[in-house]
């Protein structure tokens, strides 16, 4: 199949760990590699945001990433997108016209609303990424989305051929906007398996304790910070982001009024070649944010054999669940008893690696994940939904 990808404001080819580069950037990269694995040509179609960016890259055998022009040629923040995005679908179209491709595959909300401009009659799958109306549940007047974003979403999730889900508490969110239950599917988030492995050789430094991801409030690494009160002698290193990010200024003036400052380490983003290596250097990774649509962090870690301490939400419900601890989001008393249990409990933190590992394994590998999406496609190309809501083994 010829697939187009759209992820207006997420570059498979940008530097993670930005404001607006994380997760979905590595998902789209990945998932369009792992789709060329299997024989298709897949085109990502995003936005560009230099001057100097070519039309057209080769990411990877069968993948090109194509930037189109929609608003100044600049890196701007994803809310301040909408304006162009009936240029984005225009361009979108013009393409398209000249390579119709069997399939479109849209990423977040934006994306899904240009290319079902676009398609004429080309196939939409949608998939949300983070939704608006749990956001604005968590985040109230924090959240600074644009006012149309939950009437677009469900005009999207409405329209769209199938909507692909990444959890099953998504599902729920879905077909309370109204999107018919016979287009959802679930398709997880993936892992690199080649890269996120458990390591024979690498021993943790005792007591660390890690977050990595970006530096947003919602991520709720304040929380660990505050945690960290109750949890003698462990050591928080802080990774993702840069040093004069707000969120990070923020984080070592908490350290600072605590007296926590010599056991928390903020330092910035890890290139992804050593985001395996930093991991496998804790006792446990921490991940937990206020809601999550996912968390690839938590599943890169389990990869890695190390144990997961995890918010009790969203995608966290179905990968870290029986092989992680979960606890309520802005709790920090009880994510100390939680850190305190897989820092002074070795036989429980082996067995949390062991399970998290094979869970990785047996469900998220990318090639698994890929398979699964491909048969959502045929599906929609073919006109003979099914949805796939089982999860995993």
């Amino acid at each position: 199949m010829r697939i187009a990808l759209v992820s207006e404001h997420a570059d498979p080819l940008a530097v993670i760990g930005g404001v607006d580069a994380g997760g979905q950037n590595v998902y789209v990269g990945a998932l369009a590699c792992a789709l060329a694995g299997r024989g298709h040509e897949v085109v990502v179609h995003t936005r560009r945001t230099s001057p100097g960016q070519p039309q057209r890259v080769a990411m990877a055998p069968g993948v090109q990433v194509e930037y189109v022009t929609a608003g100044p040629a600049v890196p701007l923040s994803k809310d301040d997108l909408p304006p162009y995005m009936p240029q984005f679908a225009r361009e979108l179209e013009r393409r398209w016209r000249r390579l119709r491709p069997d399939v479109v595959h849209a990423h977040f909300w934006m994306s899904g609303q240009a290319a079902l401009r676009a398609a004429r009659g080309v196939p939409v799958v949608q998939t949300f990424h983070a939704l608006g109306t749990v956001k604005r549940r968590w985040q109230g007047s924090s959240d600074t989305s644009p006012e149309h974003r939950q009437a677009t979403e469900r005009e999207v999730g409405r329209t769209a051929d199938a909507v692909v889900a990444t959890c099953t508490d998504e599902v729920a969110e879905l077909r309370a906007m109204g999107v018919p239950g016979r287009r959802l599917s679930i398709v997880p988030c993936g892992v690199d398996l080649d890269l996120f492995r458990p390591s024979e050789r690498e021993r943790p430094v005792p007591g660390r304790i890690l977050s990595i991801g970006r530096l947003v409030p919602r991520k709720g690494v304040d929380t660990i910070v505050r945690a960290l009160r109750d949890v003698p002698g462990a050591s928080l290193v802080v990774a993702g982001g840069t040093h004069d990010d707000p969120e990070a200024v923020r984080l070592r003036e908490l350290a600072r009024a605590y007296g926590l400052d010599k056991r928390v380490e903020v330092m910035g983003s890890v290139p992804r070649h050593l985001v395996p290596t930093l991991m496998r250097s804790a006792q446990a990774v921490v991940s937990v944010p206020w809601y999550e649509p996912f968390g690839i962090v938590s599943v890169e870690a389990m990869a890695c054999g190390v144990p997961v301490v995890a918010s009790a939400v969203g995608g966290h419900l179905d990968t870290v669940a029986g092989c992680g601890l979960l606890v309520p989001p802005r709790r920090p008393k009880a994510l100390a008893r939680a850190l305190r249990q897989v820092l002074g409990d070795g036989e429980l933190a082996a067995e949390l690696g062991r399970a998290g590992a094979r869970r990785a394994a047996e469900r998220f590998g990318w090639a698994s994940v890929a398979e699964r999406m491909e048969q959502v496609y045929e599906q929609v190309v073919h006109g003979r939904l099914t949805p796939l809501l089982a999860y995993g083994p």
